[in-house]
């Protein structure tokens, strides 16, 4: 079964969360799907909650 790499976006400011490109300065490698982040991740731009980000593009 193939991973879910939909884009995601956080509601309150706009950073966007890409799996292809990952966040590598906060740790997260290229590659890791939305849904496998840590439950206590948070936008590295605002500091937002997992739950504040929204799916904007399916993959």
């Amino acid at each position: 079964m193939a991973k879910d790499m939909s884009i995601y976006r956080c509601k309150p400011c706009g950073f966007i969360y890409d799996p292809s490109e990952g966040v590598p300065d906060y740790g997260i490698k290229p590659g890791i799907p939305f849904k496998e982040l840590p439950e206590d991740w948070t936008c590295p731009k605002c500091g937002a909650s997992i739950w504040m980000f929204e799916k904007v593009e399916e993959k």
